[in-house]
């Protein structure tokens, strides 16, 4: 949908910039390179928009822009250099031409850098991002392949026929629940099977630890003979 004139006046009147909105002076031009790092932050801030012709400081009046005369020219460029597409948006307002440059957020688990610097705004800079915050950021994409299920659809008679509950129990040094409801609830709560609404199911860590043949779980009989990597330790 367009950005009609009335919504620029929407966001002029917001107390302060927000992490989604940016507003640059830029009456005549806007440095190519500063607009690249612009954009690699915002992205991988969240996305937002950066928005020229509009000054920073409040009450943000329209000052009006010439940069960027040719929008889609600027928009092939952008995307040759920073690799994510980035639409502008040539605003008519009664002050003056706007231009509203939509930045999308970075996919999950994936920052995106300007010549080999991620980049994030802090108040009115650019910085790199600190090594904290990029092992944030890389380590949403990975999933628990541990907690993932192995087996589902299955009834409790079939989670105790696949795995071995009695030297579990054994080992933790409990005493073996009379009814197999209480061994269900014991694997419940300890999070090696999830309940689900055909029946239960075994995650991958239940059955590593406590499946009678490994061969039953046809996505880890594969590693039944390499027990060095089942769990991620390093090769020697």
């Amino acid at each position: 949908m367009p950005t009609r004139p009335e919504q620029l006046d929407l966001w002029r009147q917001s107390s302060s910039e927000r992490e989604t909105l940016e507003f640059k002076e830029a009456k005549t031009q806007f440095d190519n390179n500063k607009l690249y790092k612009y954009c690699v932050a915002i992205a991988n801030e969240g996305g937002g928009k950066l928005v020229l012709g509009i000054a920073d400081q409040p009450p943000r009046p329209v000052v009006g822009t010439q940069a960027f005369r040719d929008p889609v020219a600027m928009a092939e460029k952008l995307f040759q250099k920073i690799g994510f597409r980035v639409d502008i948006e040539e605003v008519q307002h009664p002050d003056g031409r706007v231009l509203v440059l939509h930045i999308p957020p970075r996919p999950r688990g994936t920052a995106y850098h300007l010549d080999g610097v991620y980049l994030m705004r802090v108040g009115q800079a650019l910085n790199p991002m600190s090594e904290e915050r990029l092992r944030q950021i890389f380590s949403e994409g990975e999933s628990n392949w541990l907690k993932e299920p192995s087996k589902t659809g299955l009834s409790s008679q079939d989670v105790a026929d696949l795995l071995d509950t009695q030297t579990y129990y054994e080992l933790l040094g409990l005493p073996y629940p009379t009814k197999q409801a209480g061994v269900m609830e014991k694997l419940l709560s300890d999070r090696l099977i999830d309940r689900q609404n055909t029946g239960y199911s075994i995650r991958r860590l239940g059955a590593l630890l406590l499946a009678r043949r490994l061969e039953d779980f046809s996505d880890l009989a594969r590693i039944s003979h390499q027990p060095e990597k089942r769990l991620g330790f390093p090769e020697l």
